[in-house]
């Protein structure tokens, strides 16, 4: 019996052989001896019947079992060698679960304690992995249990949900959200609501997403996870999520429906995705698969581990895996079925919950191939079967372009199709602005998409996911009120997050009541997101920045479940939010500013009189060589000079970043100029609004970010004459 057809390759499906209705049950576990799948009835702690699968070849073991079908409860437990130097730890008292399952059921607080060793306090391990032994206990009634699931009608709900919008790559606009945090304070969804997919589709919510200008929403993991032992031992928990226990199962904690009503939390799930496709609004998931929930040898033995660690790590010696991750664990991407468990997964959430797209955590363990010593590959088997699957080929990829192995950083290293997280963006960005000897060189090239990285292998300039912040490290609120990170509450004394964040605080280290630390702090705030949003490539919001959201200085808030995290709807700056609206409202209206070819600074086909950029000093002049790497100036000038999508250009743009807190005075090219964007007055000018007409000089009186323009053509449409 085959799966359906667009259904994961191996797992449990229900179908029909020989007349008899029932479910074929499939697992990979090529190292194994024997393996079996434990049935079980809703709240049993043992099984109550066992069946043993059979060799059906390439290392697969199924069976068809008639008498069962869809909702039926399942485990598996797999025999062999218990030989931890040579990477073996089978053990059949161990219910494991199946790594294509489609839902689980039951609680999943403790997992992280399920080790398949014998361990007499999983919270502090001392024993040496060498020495372990297999634990004879069966685990079973501590386990959850896998669900089978009717695939078929899985994918026709998924059909149902309302495409995807057509969103052009230059008009992008991504919003980094965690399902929980965005709205369990929101005043307008229902208490029982607050923090789930259903919150995510309530109107004020999709309301405020559409007033931002959002057009894709990518959310921190909502596979279903767990937390790891650490946490649990400080009475912590796993917030952000990037511990997967399942590829294929939304996370209940995040449905208002009930958790074991799997069925329930798939709907609300879909119904969120279909909501937001109805406002126009893309969803993509931040996904986890550089490592598992099992974390290191002294972790727990869940699924993966207890079916063959060999084939699904990338092991290194001794039985130990890899750890490319910095979690314990590395999945071995060079084994095929390893690669089909991923694409399967994938093409699960683009077919049954209609999601467009995904964001890869640590995406370089991605490309690490075996073959190659377990170097990234831009063209390894996986990164280049995603780009040519055709589910998967026209969704949105972007990828966290590093992880935390060995020569683990290729920022620009991605074939062509990819987006890519610009952390030099992040870093350029903020050093320039906040103090870190930024130059106008570096605040030049990370304005105009990085072409230092990105322009390559016919890649565009939207292939750079530009960021001020992001849930990794401070927020914008924190970025500008804090100069060291205040992790403490994170149990581990402040060790843990990044130290270096080029923040800078204005004279007053936190929460602050002086007029002029916060006045230099809103400078500060509105000269970053100008920056981001007047800047060619794509740019990505941190839910909560629009708010003026705070972490009280927590740069690593992971373990953070509580009301550092959680948007403090009710305190939010609301002249902050609609600045960050009026500035994506500029973006879109104006090409010079999301231009989505590179610049070259020759004259426009269509307009022989200016080049596409121009780069001028405060005097008016062309920016000269030795200038741009000076430290001791701050003010920048850019004419971008370019129509939409190739079309002749209508309009001139200057815009003007000066990180200097004093006056100064700005020779402006000839010619009348509307001010469209004034950061420092938090002022944007939009098409019905009444906009400043300057003529001769800017006048820069405090740190901000100018946007003036210039219309190449009269009221009757005939071309000016501007020299």
């Amino acid at each position: 019996m085959t799966p359906p057809c667009g259904a994961p390759a191996l797992g449990a499906h229900p179908g029909h052989q020989g007349g008899a209705h029932g479910v074929n049950f499939s697992v990979w576990a090529p190292d194994a001896q024997g393996v079996d799948v434990c049935l079980f009835e809703p709240g049993a702690l043992v099984e109550h019947r066992r069946v043993a699968l059979q060799p059906a070849g390439d290392g697969v073991w199924s069976a068809f079992v008639p008498g069962v079908g869809a909702g039926q409860l399942y485990g598996l437990r797999a025999s062999g060698p218990w030989a931890p130097e040579a990477g073996h730890r089978f053990n059949p008292t161990r219910l494991l679960l199946d790594p294509w399952a489609l839902a689980l059921v039951g609680n999943t607080e403790h997992l992280a304690l399920q080790t398949g060793h014998a361990c007499a306090d999983p919270l502090h391990p001392t024993q040496a992995w060498s020495e372990h032994q297999s634990d004879p206990a069966d685990n079973a009634a501590h386990m959850p249990r896998c669900v089978v699931v009717d695939a078929q009608a899985e994918l026709a709900a998924g059909l149902a949900i309302a495409p995807r919008p057509a969103i052009a790559a230059d008009s992008v606009v991504i919003y980094e959200a965690h399902v929980k945090a965005l709205t369990h304070l929101h005043p307008e969804v229902s208490e029982h609501q607050r923090g789930t997919y259903a919150a995510l589709a309530h109107p004020a919510v999709v309301q405020h997403l559409q007033s931002l200008g959002i057009t894709t929403v990518c959310l921190l993991p909502v596979h279903q996870h767990i937390s790891e032992r650490h946490l649990l031992e400080r009475g912590l928990r796993n917030h952000w999520g990037y511990n997967t226990l399942n590829a294929f199962s939304p996370e209940p904690a995040y449905a208002a429906a009930s958790a074991d009503n799997t069925a329930a939390v798939r709907t609300e799930f879909r119904h969120m995705v279909d909501t937001l496709h109805r406002a126009g609004i893309e969803v993509v998931l931040d996904v986890v698969f550089n490592h598992t929930a099992e974390s290191d040898l002294d972790g727990p033995t869940l699924s993966w581990r207890g079916l063959s660690q060999n084939r699904w790590y990338a092991m290194g010696e001794h039985g130990v895996p890899h750890n490319f991750s910095g979690t314990g664990n590395s999945l071995a991407f060079s084994e095929p079925r390893v690669q089909q468990w991923v694409l399967d997964s994938l093409r699960w959430w683009v077919q049954a919950f209609g999601v467009d797209g995904f964001r890869f955590d640590l995406a370089a363990s991605l490309g690490r191939d075996a073959a190659l010593g377990h170097a990234f590959n831009p063209r390894s088997a996986l990164l280049s079967a995603m780009a040519q699957d055709p589910v998967l080929r026209d969704v949105r990829l972007i990828a966290e372009p590093w992880d935390v192995g060995p020569n683990g950083y290729h920022l620009g290293g991605f074939e062509a199709g990819w987006l890519e997280w610009n952390d030099r963006f992040r870093d350029g960005v903020r050093a320039f602005w906040l103090g870190h000897h930024g130059t106008r060189g570096e605040l030049a090239t990370r304005v105009c998409a990085s072409g230092d990285v990105f322009h390559q292998r016919s890649r565009l300039p939207t292939a750079s996911v530009n960021m001020v912040t992001a849930h990794d490290g401070f927020n914008l609120a924190d970025l500008t009120a804090h100069q060291h990170k205040h992790n403490a509450a994170n149990g581990e004394d402040n060790r843990d997050g990044h130290g270096h964040n080029l923040s800078a605080n204005g004279g007053v280290e936190g929460a602050t009541d002086d007029p002029v630390v916060l006045h230099r702090r809103g400078l500060w705030r509105r000269a970053l997101l100008a920056t981001l949003f007047c800047a060619q490539g794509t740019p990505q919001l941190l839910a909560g920045d629009e708010l003026g959201h705070s972490q009280q200085g927590n740069n690593n808030s992971y373990c953070q479940d509580n009301a550092t995290t959680w948007l403090d709807w009710a305190r939010a700056d609301r002249e902050l939010t609609r600045f960050v609206a009026d500035l994506t409202a500029l973006r879109r209206q104006h090409p010079g500013l999301r231009h989505a070819r590179w610049f070259n600074g020759e004259r426009h086909e269509h307009q022989a009189s200016w080049p596409d950029i121009a780069w001028l000093d405060l005097d008016g002049q062309p920016l000269q060589p030795e200038a741009w790497q000076a430290r001791d100036r701050h003010t920048l000038t850019a004419v971008i000079t370019v129509g939409n999508s190739g079309a002749p250009p209508l309009e001139r743009l200057l815009l003007v970043w000066h990180a200097d807190h004093g006056h100064g005075q700005l020779t402006l090219p000839p010619g009348d100029w509307g001010v469209l964007l004034d950061s420092a007055r938090a002022r944007v000018a939009l098409p019905d609004q009444t906009r400043d007409t300057l003529t001769g000089r800017l006048t820069l009186h405090e740190a901000g970010v100018w946007v003036l323009v210039q219309g190449l053509h009269a009221a009757d449409g005939t071309p000016v004459d501007l020299p």
